[in-house]
């Protein structure tokens, strides 16, 4: 399987180190910077557990009565990675998925979650992703990102879903925007403090445990077919495009505020 891993790292090579070395993270040099870049950020910390969520749906039977279904190694991969990110511990020790430890961070720092909230009560409403970002006013590049998501979520394609979980999601936070956020964490403390731990918690557990497991189950769903892996490549190079312009549109939204 090493040969298709590595075709696709080396094919989405230029579109990482874009994100990577995104002119974002040298616009912020503030707390309300960083407030402007959570506010989109937190739709792809939803996104991906949305992302998640589908998986375990699909690859493991959560319906009563119970039987067995796919590969156990898979169930297994899936599970544990659905583990550390819907039930983790906060800074404080309490149970919280990663996104509500997100969420956590944005109050305490002064990032308005209005939107995120607004756009999830609709949603949890109405069922319908056009209306809730409609009545929650979502910017433009976060419905592209979700959007995206939902599309490769309702193709029922596993292999797909695994490949933009993998490959567009891990892995993905620059040195230089650790350094940035432990700068702030120096003279704001008292509202930096969450963020600064999901950072930290999301290279422990998200970059190095979760990277291995999900390369492993991208590796179990695609096997030795060529058609899944090319397929597989197309959608994390256009996964990687949205979260590109998801930057572009937390940048436009930085760089407007500071006028």
């Amino acid at each position: 399987m090493d040969k298709y891993i590595n075709r696709i790292k080396k094919s989405i090579e230029q579109y990482r180190n874009q994100i990577i070395n995104h002119k974002v993270y040298s616009a912020i040099n503030d707390i309300q910077d960083l407030n402007i870049f959570m506010q989109y950020h937190v739709f792809a910390v939803w996104d991906f557990m949305s992302l998640l969520k589908s998986l375990q749906n699909n690859l493991t039977c959560v319906t009563v009565p119970w039987f067995p279904k796919g590969s156990a190694d898979t169930r297994f991969l899936i599970n544990e990675i659905v583990v550390g990110e819907e039930s983790d511990v906060d800074s404080f020790g309490v149970r919280k998925s990663h996104f509500e430890i997100y969420l956590d961070a944005m109050n305490q720092s002064g990032a308005d979650t209005l939107q995120i909230n607004q756009f999830l009560n609709v949603l949890k409403e109405r069922k319908n992703l056009q209306e809730a970002y409609t009545l929650a006013n979502v910017p433009s590049e976060a419905i592209k990102f979700i959007d995206f998501t939902f599309k490769i979520i309702e193709s029922q394609k596993d292999y797909l879903l695994s490949s933009i979980f993998t490959f567009g999601r891990e892995d993905l936070i620059p040195d230089m925007f650790i350094s940035i956020v432990n700068d702030l964490s120096k003279d704001f403390p008292d509202k930096i403090s969450i963020f600064k731990y999901y950072l930290e918690r999301h290279i422990e557990v998200d970059g190095d445990h979760h990277s291995h497991l999900a390369i492993q189950m991208t590796s179990n769903l695609c096997g030795e077919n060529e058609q899944f892996w090319k397929e597989a490549e197309e959608a994390v190079i256009e996964a990687l495009i949205t979260r590109i312009e998801l930057w572009d549109g937390a940048y436009k939204s930085i760089i407007s505020q500071k006028k």
